[in-house]
């Protein structure tokens, strides 16, 4: 296709790897980006200036034709100078996912990966098992996959493949996986995150619905109900300790860096499994992965024999280094899901932990509060220590009625120790002062790149 679009926004997790399919296919890519504009991680512009994509301020200058396809984020803001430009030249304006969904349903054989925690990995497990028995898939994935980076793509969220098969990660949070009509439908798990559990009912179910086999986690109770709702046959279903479910993972045993366990798959031997991601909710992925990749053919053994060779996704988990005893992680975890998984795998070995937990907005703190009071208290040791900025914020009308300091007196109340701070910066300088050989300090947060460079400065001043 001979086409030229214009991403908005071409730097961010997403648009990225979308991009970059875009012009796998033959298309002329160009594109703004605000980061790029303040000066931010310089060295991923100029890769992508080195692979074909011509860079323009993020002023409305990119966009002169009628003929060009603009790509916007989900939502399209029309005080963004590249929209206006597009409407005043009569341009088409898509949305990420609207792009990606054309896509994804045009590939013959589609794999959608959908589920409140755990999509980017499962997304990445899939990815490299297919890739490991010959498939070639083409891979859209929120998050960079350690295994596709190297010198010549140090920005591998995306897998280039062949057409035919097309592996994404499907996003519940703005509403679009209504548009997906996967092959395989994965869910991992549905709880409160951005929208109502109602609405994420309904999303889901249609996701499901339209699926020809849906990989389905037991362990999870809307999940499991999505499951009672299909024809015999259709779902394939995984659990934790579950002889019930299809696919089960038995007597897991915690290693330094990931996780033993006896695999049960209906009807077939007990296996041995080990995978070098550390957590009991890794295994619950990796299940997820095995059940997807089952639903195309691809040998079992072969499936185990690739998830050991799984080197992760970038900031799940990531240990950026140790220095004075003292090691430091960057992790994604910013809901109260992912943040108790996070914990929970941290506690299975010995050390205090300083948590640094930067929220995305004002917005997810007022909606879960409680849920994140109750996280915290719930699983910080009485050693621990939780330190918050307040959240980013734009500018714009939020309410920002529940702030940092809101969630860090509900955890003192509960009776651990948990400090609000106004910037980042004032955070960072606790942690140096408090750390000692063998604390673990973690920095949580997601939608901020600039926490992956904070976390190595933090490393660099211990």
């Amino acid at each position: 296709m001979n086409q030229d679009y214009f991403f908005c926004g071409v730097g961010g997790s997403g648009m990225m790897p979308l991009a970059l399919i875009v012009q796998a296919s033959g298309a002329r890519i160009s594109g703004s980006d605000r980061a790029l504009d303040q000066g931010r991680t310089p060295e991923k512009f100029d890769w992508l200036r080195a692979h074909g994509v011509t860079l323009f301020p993020q002023d409305g200058s990119g966009v002169v034709s009628r003929d060009q396809v603009v790509v916007a984020t989900g939502a399209v803001e029309e005080t963004v100078p590249d929209i206006g430009a597009a409407r005043r030249v009569g341009a088409t304006i898509k949305t990420r996912p609207q792009l990606l969904s054309e896509l994804f349903n045009t590939a013959p054989t589609s794999i959608g990966v959908a589920g409140t925690s755990g999509k980017s990995t499962i997304t990445g497990m899939i990815a490299w098992i297919l890739d490991q028995a010959g498939r070639d898939p083409t891979v859209v994935n929120g998050a960079v996959m350690k295994n596709f980076a190297d010198a010549d793509h140090p920005f591998a969220s995306a897998r280039i493949g062949g057409t035919d098969l097309f592996v994404a990660e499907v996003d519940e949070s703005d509403g679009s996986i209504a548009r997906y009509d996967p092959t395989i439908a994965v869910v991992s798990n549905i709880s409160l995150d951005h929208k109502s559990m109602e609405e994420l009912r309904e999303l889901f179910g249609g996701f499901v619905g339209r699926a020809a086999t849906a990989v389905l986690n037991l362990d999870n109770p809307e999940t499991a109900a999505l499951a009672q709702d299909l024809a015999p046959g259709k779902a394939i279903t995984f659990a934790l300790g579950e002889e019930a479910a299809d696919l089960s993972a038995h007597d897991l045993e915690a290693l330094p860096t990931g996780m033993r366990f006896e695999l049960r798959v209906r009807a077939e031997a007990a296996r041995a499994a080990t995978l070098n991601a550390p957590g009991a909710h890794n295994v619950a992925n990796a299940l997820a992965a095995l059940g997807a990749v089952r639903a195309l053919g691809v040998d079992l053994d072969q499936a185990v024999a690739a998830l050991e060779t799984f080197r992760g996704i970038r900031r799940r988990l990531e240990v950026v280094g140790t220095r004075g005893g003292v090691t430091v992680i960057d992790d994604f975890a910013h809901n109260p899901d992912k943040i108790a998984a996070t914990l929970k795998t941290l506690h299975a070995f010995d050390g205090r932990l300083l948590i640094l937990f930067q929220p995305h907005g004002f917005g997810p703190l007022k909606l879960m509060q409680q849920e994140f009071i109750a996280g915290f208290a719930g699983l910080m040791r009485p050693d621990d220590v939780l330190l918050m900025p307040e959240p980013v914020y734009y500018g714009g009308t939020t309410d920002r009625s529940v702030g940092s300091e809101d969630i860090a007196a509900g955890v003192r109340a509960a009776g651990r120790r948990a400090e609000a701070l106004p910037e980042r910066a004032d955070c960072g300088d606790r942690v140096i002062a408090m750390a000692r050989p063998g604390d673990r300090v973690v920095v949580m947060g997601a939608r901020d790149d600039s926490l992956s460079t904070f976390a190595a400065e933090l490393l660099a001043r211990l």
